[in-house]
């Protein structure tokens, strides 16, 4: 399986929106090994949010190691294994946001960063899986709590 985003992705929560949704369109990523996106419309209500441009970006950007790296071979005289190198996967959304009244936005971002002992994909999918299913479930649960966090600074 791979990520794929099927359009229009429906967003979560938040306070003063309702049932948003985000029309998306495939993007030429900078790099081979990254796949992007922009939203290129808005469902729902989102009052004063803006679609993506180029100097007021909304992208959707899935990144995977350039070279995945694999667990070397234990140790042949003590059958220990070193240290298992990481592989580094990213999602990132990336947003113009204002400032201040007659400025250009700036880019914010939120990224998802997930670092996979290398083997751990083969000899332990099924709590890889338990690990993302967790912090996805618990973001979707409190996506409008992390919206007003980053809009009033209140964490609880």
């Amino acid at each position: 399986m791979t990520i794929t985003v099927s359009s229009p992705i429906t967003g979560t929560a938040q306070t003063g929106f309702t049932a948003p949704t985000y029309t998306m369109v495939a993007d030429k990523a900078p790099d081979v090994n990254m796949n992007a996106w922009i939203v290129s419309a808005l469902g729902g209500t989102q009052t004063g949010v803006r679609i993506h441009s180029v100097s007021d970006p909304f992208t959707l950007t899935v990144m995977k190691p350039k070279v995945p790296r694999v667990l070397p071979p234990p140790n042949p005289v003590t059958g220990k294994y070193p240290p298992p190198p990481i592989n580094r996967y990213l999602v990132r959304v990336r947003k113009g946001a204002n400032f201040a009244a007659n400025n250009a936005p700036v880019v914010a971002q939120a990224t998802f960063m997930m670092d996979v002992p290398a083997g751990a994909d083969a000899f332990d999918a099924a709590n890889l899986r338990a690990m993302i299913s967790l912090l996805v479930g618990e973001l979707n649960t409190v996506s409008a709590g992390i919206g007003d966090t980053a809009a009033t600074g209140v964490i609880g």
